[in-house]
């Protein structure tokens, strides 16, 4: 084998070959990723849910995202008679908090896959004498609302159920005015370091989530530190203006 070809040969080794621990570095988010689990909706589609359990659950101080509701609310920075879609707004309660910080010349859609989710949110908001505010009933690849009809998008703890991400990111993208706000807050998936339940419920960390967002067009804000959040994380992204 003459000089050259050798030369060739090792210039393809190098080339073709990563440095030792290469994919570890760049890819730290792929490696810790996980498949969406196999009906990690089906009980809310359930049409026996029991709400009241749910309730329990999400509406509950040591819930970190209610505890924190005030300051969340606050990173939302609504103005009044703005249009909000809270999606996968579960048993409502930042529904009613948006619906109140509006006003009446705004309004909330509150989108679930759960029929008795929504049933719950319409009770509640009538009881409660909130007039501002739909149910929405999505569907696993749409948030069904019209095109450029709301102002902010607000997805809480409910990203990692998207079971198709990239179509659902569009029907909200389409969903939003231009220069409409997203705010999304999930849980915060370190491989060695989150308990069991979010490694195994959460399909991926924070970089492959935000990076999926911006792959839809939106553009990157930035993140907000809450200080009672230690799982959770809130990232905004905006649709960009026209022009």
């Amino acid at each position: 084998m003459n000089t050259r070809l050798i030369r060739c040969l090792l210039l393809l080794l190098v080339c073709t070959v990563p440095a030792v621990g290469q994919d570890a570095a760049t890819k730290p988010s792929d490696a810790a990723a996980i498949a969406i689990p196999d009906g990690i909706n089906d009980r809310f589609k359930d049409p026996e849910l029991n709400v009241d359990e749910w309730i329990a659950r999400f509406e509950v101080e040591s819930r970190e995202v209610y505890a924190a509701r005030d300051q969340v609310l606050q990173a939302c920075k609504i103005k009044p008679g703005e249009r909000i879609a809270d999606v996968g707004a579960g048993t409502g309660f930042f529904s009613q908090l948006f619906a109140k910080t509006t006003g009446w010349d705004g309004w909330v859609f509150s989108v679930d896959i759960s029929p008795k989710f929504l049933q719950h949110i319409a009770n509640r908001a009538s009881a409660d004498g909130i007039e501002n505010l739909t149910p929405v009933l999505g569907t696993d690849v749409s948030i069904r609302l019209p095109n450029e009809s709301v102002d902010l998008v607000f997805i809480c703890d409910t990203y990692h159920h998207f079971e198709s991400p990239m179509e659902s990111l569009g029907s909200i993208y389409r969903a939003l005015k231009p220069g409409g706000r997203l705010v999304l807050i999930d849980f915060d998936r370190i491989p060695g370091q989150s308990r069991e339940f979010i490694l195994g419920h959460v399909r991926a960390g924070k970089e492959v989530f935000k990076k999926e967002v911006q792959d839809a067009g939106f553009e990157w804000k930035d993140e907000i530190k809450i200080e009672a959040f230690e799982e959770n994380y809130l990232l905004r992204f905006e649709k960009p203006k026209r022009g």
